[in-house]
């Protein structure tokens, strides 16, 4: 699985990274990056449940 963030909708405001900070971080202009290019086995149910928490629904996991 592969996570896909919807820049647009993105408001930076952190949920994912205090949910998964190995897979979520933001930079110094508060703009989201993934440190993974496919979610490992053993870190899918915490990005499962960033991608639900993330308020403006800017997370996917396809």
């Amino acid at each position: 699985m592969r996570i896909v963030v919807d820049h647009d909708q993105c408001e930076a405001n952190g949920i994912c990274v205090g949910i998964a900070p190995d897979v979520f971080e933001l930079d110094d202009e508060d703009v989201l990056h993934l440190t993974v290019a496919q979610v490992p086995a053993d870190r899918l149910a915490d990005v499962e449940t960033a991608v639900a928490q993330c308020p403006k629904a800017a997370l996917r996991l396809e």
